[in-house]
């Protein structure tokens, strides 16, 4: 398997792991993870911009992290319960590999909001031409994936469902702590998503 198919695997494998550990028979629910897909397409346009009759510049670094969370819900979409992790990560980069690109950003993201309202499903090629439009590649994704994934984890471990969880640290909430550490760190190193959470560990007050 390619390096980057394998990240594909990576992260799909981490996406059945959170999703189990929030329910236990996720698979079975029909959760309508398409739903999720459109609305925080919708969502990433008011931090990209998209209003004509207003003055609007892109947040880049926010709709980085919209794409990130829309990735998780695509993963989930895709998960079949027959397909191996490896299968499914090396179809998802055949179809990323030949991104799916509109005349600009806004319209690529409306062809991904489309597939999930119409078809149901998650667009990788409209979602690779969401990316290429946006200066993200493979690695960037994975970067913010890993580190997203594994805060999700943190908050389930640290109270998230009881509302024990302490939100903002030291002046910062858990999303910025989560920068700082994923920067510090190397994405290639095999225990990446170990080092993330003991990175959160040493910071999250005791």
């Amino acid at each position: 398997m390619s390096v980057d198919a394998n990240k594909i695997a990576i992260m799909l494998e981490m996406q059945n792991a959170m999703n189990t550990k929030i329910h236990a028979k996720w698979f079975e629910q029909g959760f309508e993870w398409n739903r999720a897909i459109w609305v925080e397409c919708a969502e990433m346009l008011d931090h990209y911009g998209w209003k004509w009759w207003k003055k609007q510049s892109p947040d880049t670094e926010q709709v980085i992290l919209e794409l990130v969370d829309i990735f998780h819900f695509g993963l989930a979409l895709r998960i079949n319960g027959q397909m191996s992790y490896q299968d499914l990560a090396n179809s998802i980069l055949v179809e990323m590999s030949e991104p799916k690109l509109a005349e600009d950003f806004k319209q690529t993201l409306e062809l991904l909001a489309s597939a999930a309202v119409t078809n149901k499903e998650f667009d990788a090629a409209a979602f690779a031409g969401c990316m290429q439009q946006i200066g993200m590649d493979l690695n960037d994704l994975f970067r913010g994936y890993v580190g997203k994934n594994t805060l999700n984890f943190f908050r389930q471990d640290h109270g998230y469902k009881d509302g024990s969880y302490i939100k903002v640290w030291n002046g910062q909430e858990d999303n910025e702590h989560l920068v700082e550490v994923v920067k510090s760190l190397d994405t290639e190193h095999p225990d990446f998503s170990k080092l993330v959470y003991q990175g959160l560990e040493d910071r999250y007050p005791a």
